[in-house]
């Protein structure tokens, strides 16, 4: 079998070996086009892809392991080297990736608080639950097992967690071992407040991440490499975009090209992103540092290779390169998958979110408010019902614990939205002294995936909601995850303000990738064919959602958008590319 080891370089079979490898996460592409996203990577020039593992995918619930269709893990790897490529797996179980609570599932919010990324409490236990289902999935790939993967790592940027746990690390290194792992590790960090030190484990390779200045930050790992290669891990040849930045976030290819001639010249590298693809459904993660920031659907990341597979400038300009540093590494593209435009859709039926509640689910009573995660709910929305008695006129509401957005509305009419710090300061509100009914519909807009802040990531309302003071007992705690709209009744109308889904039939005759324009809407999710596609905000930077054809089917598909906000297009259309805005 081949052997591959890490002494002064990296070596294959005793002859050295340069990795130059490209950063595409499985479980954000397509099945069915991971193989045409692989020979676009080998095309490049790249010998290597690299992946994450994402622990909340695969272990949705408790005990519970998916490794089948679009996660068969096994199934990348095996095309991977069907395609000539080697591999990197990071199956930390935290991965940043911007992705939801970093990778992190949702359930671990559920009881009493388990502390997160450490050797104490029963953190390791779980995690050596969640290996001993991962890791016969990975183990059969390894190169001396003649599959494809070269390297795995242990966590993932732990020296910016911030804390000293070389327990942890050791504990995390053994328990891939004992469920097999026999390749050699890499840790990966980058440079602040000390993290290549801090996230360096013993029996592992120190390598570091950065997008820029390479010559000088590859001085800075020498030492912590230990005479061993270097190795840029995370080479950010792009960046990701949050809601509310003012544009989509581009590089252009000069100083990319600039630093990768550095990086080889010295070392190995992985491109991060290659294809950076989407964050499908709920799994955008985001960052809180003086506000919190969701990052929106798409994970284009100005990569090389676009959202939907298309190669950029950036592309050709690396492969240029690679193809001058080693003649005969590069290799012609598949032909480009097709795109098409189909049109405007208008409207078929709607139907309001207060009188479609007993079709989504069913109440919990609780004498307060508590977050959707005690509640067994992982993402989506929540909705907190109090009926309030004649007599109240109204004044200042306040939560004592609220997370991300929450939207008022008084017998069915909107109230106010309050949005992250804002939930901190007292809400006007203003009753008719009637009474009647309060609505509090809170969202998940994605946990936060990096730093201490990933810490109290429960979400909606968990804890005592006061009007002038007063504590309001007796709710009504609904979960909303949207995972079966197949009830809803499109014929009820309601109040034109209040949110609602609306529904649209597209006829495809062939289906093909496309891009749904929703120019005039407001802020949502949309679902095509019962699957939670994005969400959707005109506050930007993304202004349409990528649809990729195996989405669709042949005749008529269902597209569904849950509206939040009353601001109704009243159509939507297909369009045959995306609008990232205007160039630099």
């Amino acid at each position: 079998m081949p052997v591959f080891e890490i002494r002064d370089r990296f070596y294959l079979d005793g002859a050295p070996f340069q990795i130059i490898s490209g950063s595409i996460h499985y479980f954000r592409v397509p099945p069915e086009y991971w193989d045409d996203r692989l020979k676009k990577l080998k095309a490049m020039g790249c010998n290597t892809v690299e992946t994450y593992v994402p622990w909340n995918l695969h272990e949705p619930r408790r005990g519970e392991f998916c490794f089948d269709g679009g996660l068969d893990v096994g199934a990348f790897l095996r095309l991977a080297q069907a395609n000539g490529l080697y591999a990197i797996v990071r199956p930390s179980p935290y991965i940043c990736a911007e992705w939801e609570f970093g990778g992190l599932p949702a359930w671990l919010l559920e009881g009493e608080d388990v502390p997160l990324r450490t050797h104490e409490g029963p953190f390791l236990e779980l995690v050596a639950s969640y290996y001993r289902a991962l890791f016969p999935r990975l183990v059969p790939f390894q190169i001396d097992r003649g599959g494809p993967v070269l390297l795995m790592q242990v966590e993932n940027e732990f020296g910016a967690w911030g804390v000293d746990d070389p327990e942890y690390l050791a504990a995390l290194a053994g328990l891939m071992r004992d469920n097999g792992a026999t390749v050699p590790f890499i840790t990966s960090d980058n440079l602040e407040d000390q993290s290549l030190s801090r996230g360096s484990c013993p029996g592992a390779l120190a390598t570091i991440n950065f997008g820029s200045g390479a010559a000088e930050k590859l001085e800075v790992l020498r030492p912590c490499a230990k005479g061993g290669p270097l190795m840029v891990t995370e080479f950010w040849v792009g960046w990701f975009d949050a809601w509310g930045d003012g544009e989509h976030h581009r590089t252009g290819p000069e100083g990319v090209v600039r630093d990768l001639e550095q990086i080889l010249d010295r070392g190995s590298v992985n491109f991060y992103m290659f294809h950076g693809g989407t964050s499908f459904g709920w799994m955008n993660g985001a960052n809180d540092y003086e506000r919190l920031t969701p990052d929106v659907t798409s994970y284009d990341y100005d990569a090389p290779l676009s959202e939907d597979g298309r190669p950029t400038e950036k592309y050709f300009a690396i492969q240029s390169l690679l193809e001058q540093r080693s003649p005969g590494s590069t290799g012609p593209l598949p032909a480009p998958l097709p795109r098409r435009a189909y049109g405007e859709l208008r409207c078929r039926g709607r139907a309001d979110l207060f009188s479609s509640l007993g079709r989504l689910g069913r109440a919990v009573e609780r004498e307060e408010p508590c977050s959707m995660e005690r509640l067994g709910q992982g993402y989506g929305y929540i909705l907190y019902r109090a009926h309030i008695p004649a007599g109240r006129p109204g004044g200042a509401l306040s939560f004592t614990r609220a997370a991300d957005r929450v939207q008022g509305f008084w017998n069915g009419r909107p109230a106010f939205t309050r949005f992250d710090r804002e939930l901190a300061s007292p809400v006007p509100l203003e009753l008719d002294g009637q009474g009647g009914v309060l609505d509090l519909l809170a969202e998940n807009l994605g946990r936060v995936n990096y730093g201490r802040k990933m810490g109290g990531q429960r979400k909606g309302i968990d804890g005592p909601v006061l009007l002038d003071g007063e504590e309001l007992r007796g709710w009504e705690c609904l979960p909303l995850p949207l995972d079966d709209l197949s009830g809803l009744d499109f014929s009820r109308q309601g109040p034109a303000a209040a949110p609602a889904f609306y529904r649209f039939a597209l006829e495809a005759d062939r289906p093909a990738d496309t891009f749904l324009d929703l120019a005039g809407w407001g802020k949502g999710m949309v679902f095509v064919n019962g699957r939670a596609l994005g969400r959707f905000w005109d506050k930007g930077p993304q202004r349409r959602l990528y649809l990729p054809a195996p989405w669709l089917r042949e005749g008529e598909n269902e597209i569904i958008l849950f509206e939040m906000e009353g601001r109704a297009g009243g159509a939507i259309a297909l369009l045959d590319g995306p609008d990232l805005g205007p160039e630099k």
